[in-house]
């Protein structure tokens, strides 16, 4: 697991400033240890010098100097009372061949010493390395030695026998004491380097804070670095990374948006795969043709799918040029697979992209451009026969009237002529509304208030609403932007949807007309009203030309109402529930803004001309 900068940073120091006191400490301990082991040999060579001065004083006095010295009771004593010395556990004169004369302990006189004592003296003079040993590893024993010469004759030893252990213990309370101020210390030591590491790296931490936002894609970063040399450099630094960061972000975005509205808005299928068969992107079209959303190529089409055998060759062989295939895909239609190797500038292979034509679907754009321009050409001659059988009717309608004048004394006639005239103002009724419905209208759109243009129309509402005592309610929030329409087609077609409502509610009710702003930026009017509704069945056809429910009507209004916000680039919705009410929601586009720094045009007098309307034109 990696450490953080922070953790290595106290890590550090501590481990620095703990080497240090250890190493302190173990010279301490070892120096107190080569103190110890002095003294104790300072105290046995004391020792050692009395019994040699009082064996002297008793060799003298004496014929025989092994019996005197073993029967003297002052040196008996003298051995006896060195026990109660720190450290001695024994003392003991020992001639030549290892026996003991006199000892310390009185059963020991006349045994043989033993031999496995080490020399105190050489432990002394030895190294820290081995006293450490002798004092905590090793169970040996050690003596201090005084040799005892008689008339310059080697006569024996004087030997002090010393207890190590007991030493030992002295030393491990000091040793305790150590390891106490050693952890001690590294605690402080670390508690200090926490500090100083959080103010030195404090710096950092603010930039690598910065460099996380940036990778979560925010572009207003900005660091507050202390105000040193170095740090503000680095800060300054930053900035200027962080500025182009984000322009080049920006600009990225901007870029990708644009190419990925353009690719997913494609009726081609694209796809790009990497050279591990790998899904890299799909827009819409492809993702409809795989059984995941992402994975490898064989989880995403079955074996022997030709999507996947045109990608599986490009991979193979990316250095040639595949051609486009043609398939018949089962319930799909016919498709254009091509399968392009994608090259980096060092002609390593990048990935491979799939494109995938709807031949099936260019097929119906065409089939239907053919058929829309047979409708059209149609259209025009069915105008042209409508224009050749209004004039007939024109001259037939006034021959009837000349008729009905002939045979004013004839009522059998009359009615006869009657039933004529009204099935000729009949057909003349149909062919003016096909005519109306197919003429080109030339539409001056401009910003219109949505508001005064429905009260405009209310005197012809109210007149008709009054008929069938219906409460007519207008809704429009006064800060409803204008609307970019033609007036006079847009109020006709308000006017219309108005008296459709108050007609479908023969027994009274309530027309509501209200105005509100979506949120894509259109304008919505909504005109609701709760007559006898429309049943399902009629609901899809209400636009048709012609068709009515109405004894009387013409089927011709609801259609010029449909073409009208055609003609406004605008949307209409129809919702119905019999015997509840009808609403209709026609969405208009908002007029646009006026540019002030706009110069309107001056007339050969130096005079403004105003703007006329943009005009279009459409059957």
């Amino acid at each position: 697991m990696p450490f953080s900068i922070k953790t290595k940073q106290v890590a550090a120091v501590t481990a620095i400033v703990g080497l240090a006191v250890i190493a302190v400490s173990v010279w301490y301990v070892s120096s107190l240890a080569r103190l110890y082991l002095a003294e104790t040999e300072a105290r046995a060579k004391l020792l050692g010098d009395a019994i040699y001065h009082r064996m002297a004083d008793v060799v003298r006095t004496g014929d025989d100097p092994l019996n005197a010295l073993r029967n003297d009771d002052g040196l008996t004593s003298m051995l006896q009372a060195s026990l109660f010395a720190e450290n001695v556990m024994y003392a003991a004169i020992v001639d030549t061949r290892g026996l003991v004369i006199n000892h310390s302990d009185s059963a020991r006189v006349d045994t043989r010493m033993n031999a496995t004592a080490f020399d105190l003296s050489e432990l002394v003079q030895a190294g820290p390395t081995a006293q450490a040993r002798a004092l905590w590893d090793s169970e040996a024993y050690y003596e201090y030695r005084q040799p005892l010469l008689l008339d310059g004759t080697d006569f024996g030893t004087v030997r002090v026998g010393i207890s190590l252990p007991v030493l030992r213990d002295n030393l491990d309370d000091q040793v305790r004491d150590v390891a106490i101020t050693v952890g001690i210390a590294i605690v402080v030591t670390m508690f200090v380097a926490m500090l100083l590491a959080q103010v030195t790296l404090r710096p950092i931490h603010i930039i690598r804070t910065g460099l996380a936002r940036l990778g979560r894609g925010e572009t207003d970063v900005d660091v507050e670095l202390p105000r040193d040399a170095e740090l503000a450099a680095l800060g300054d630094s930053f900035k200027a990374v962080t500025a182009r960061l984000a322009a080049d972000r920006s600009s990225l975005d901007s870029q990708r948006a644009t190419l990925e509205s353009v690719v997913d808005n494609l009726e081609d299928a694209v796809a790009l795969f990497s050279p591990g068969g790998t899904l890299l992107f799909a827009n819409p079209a492809m993702e409809a043709t795989f059984a995941a959303p992402h994975g490898q190529l064989e989880q995403l089409l079955p074996a022997g799918h030709p999507f996947r055998t045109a990608v599986t060759r490009a991979l193979t062989d990316p250095d040639q040029r595949h051609a486009p295939v043609h398939v018949d895909l089962p319930g799909g239609g016919e498709r254009l697979v091509m399968a392009h190797p994608v090259h980096g500038p060092d002609r390593r292979l990048l990935g491979v992209m799939l494109v995938v034509r709807n031949l099936t679907y260019l097929t119906q754009v065409e089939s239907t451009l053919n058929y829309s321009r047979k409708l059209a050409a149609l259209g025009r001659l069915s105008a042209g026969i409508a224009h050749e059988v209004k004039n007939p009717l024109n001259a037939t309608m006034i021959h009837l009237e000349l008729l009905k004048m002939q045979l004013a004394d004839n009522p059998t006639a009359l009615e006869h002529v009657a039933t004529i005239v009204t099935q000729v103002r009949r057909l003349d009724e149909v062919v003016q509304g096909f005519l109306k419905f197919t003429r080109p209208e030339d539409l001056r759109l401009q910003p219109v208030d949505l508001e005064r243009l429905v009260r405009d129309m209310m005197p012809v509402v109210a007149a008709e609403a009054a008929k069938g005592g219906i409460d007519v309610r207008i809704e429009f929030p006064r800060d409803l932007p204008p609307a970019y329409a033609d007036p006079g087609m847009l109020q006709q077609a308000f006017l219309n949807l108005a008296l459709n409502a108050c007609q479908a509610m023969p027994d009274g009710g309530r027309l509501r007309i209200a105005g509100s702003l979506t949120t894509s930026r259109r304008l919505a009017v909504v005109f609701e009203d709760t007559g006898v509704g429309i049943s399902p069945e009629h609901l899809s056809r209400i636009f048709d030309l012609y068709f009515t429910t109405k004894e009387q009507g013409s089927g011709i209004g609801l259609s010029l109402v449909y073409r009208t916000v055609q003609l406004h680039d605008g949307e209409i919705e129809v919702q119905s529930v019999p015997g509840r009410g009808t609403t209709f929601r026609i969405l208009l586009p908002e007029a646009p803004i006026p540019d002030p720094n706009h110069t309107p045009p001056r007339g050969i007098l130096g005079l403004d001309v105003p703007a006329a309307p943009r005009g279009v034109s459409a059957s």
